[in-house]
């Protein structure tokens, strides 16, 4: 059977317009400590706001992707509607399958497109927010490629974020706009960045398929690259 046969309870339930957001962060041992637990405070955070707006809650579809351990990139929990996302406890170790973890979720996201089309669910661009604190561990190479040109085909928005040492012309080879298209975190503010992405994925629910929108600022978290 085929991943569109699959009926989805919560699209036949609910039959607005999603914005699937897929979060693929990274957990590999240099994130453990504190920049961990700031990462698990700012998804908590993202929950809250996701679920405290009527119309995200509604609209806006969660899955995350965690990739660390010995270069595994595995899939916590399913696809679901932001009012039952429910953020996970993260903990850090191993090493930085990057290029494993982005390809699982081009997959994912062409995958929950097809249950959109079979459920006649409309859907804005699906959000693909890649964080890294260092380099990968794995072949990536043509995953970014792939990637890049899902971005330019406009199957997906690529939203590269350093932390840390992270390697930022490494990241921007996953966004078709390059460094230019990465945003260096300050420090630990994780929950800044998290209530940032809330409020644009607040933005990006209200908005038409295919249309224009215009994201807040990153000022609050980010560092300009270059």
């Amino acid at each position: 059977m085929s991943v569109a046969a699959i009926p989805d309870v919560s699209l036949v339930d609910n039959s607005e317009q999603r914005t699937p957001l897929i979060l693929v962060l990274d957990c590999s041992g240099s994130m453990s400590g504190e920049p961990i637990a700031q990462l698990n405070a700012g998804l908590k955070l993202l929950e809250q706001e996701l679920k405290g707006d009527v119309i995200a809650a509604k609209r806006v579809r969660v899955l995350l992707i965690e990739y660390g351990d010995m270069d595994n990139a595995a899939i916590t929990g399913d696809w679901c509607d932001a009012m039952d996302f429910s953020a996970p406890e993260l903990s850090a170790n191993g090493t930085t399958p990057t290029g494993a973890a982005v390809e699982l979720a081009l997959q994912e996201i062409e995958d929950e497109k097809a249950r959109f089309r079979q459920a006649g669910v409309a859907y804005t661009r699906p959000w693909l927010f890649l964080m890294s604190d260092g380099n990968p561990t794995d072949a990536w190479e043509a995953v970014a490629e792939r990637c890049r040109d899902a971005e330019q085909q406009n199957k997906v928005a690529v939203f590269p974020i350093g932390v840390g040492n992270a390697d930022m012309a490494v990241l921007g080879q996953f966004s078709r706009n390059g460094e230019r298209g990465v945003k260096r975190l300050q420090g630990l503010q994780f929950k800044e960045l998290f209530m940032w992405l809330s409020a644009s994925m607040r933005v990006v629910s209200n908005s038409t398929p295919g249309g224009q929108v215009q994201l807040p600022s990153t000022d609050s978290w980010s560092h300009v690259t270059v």
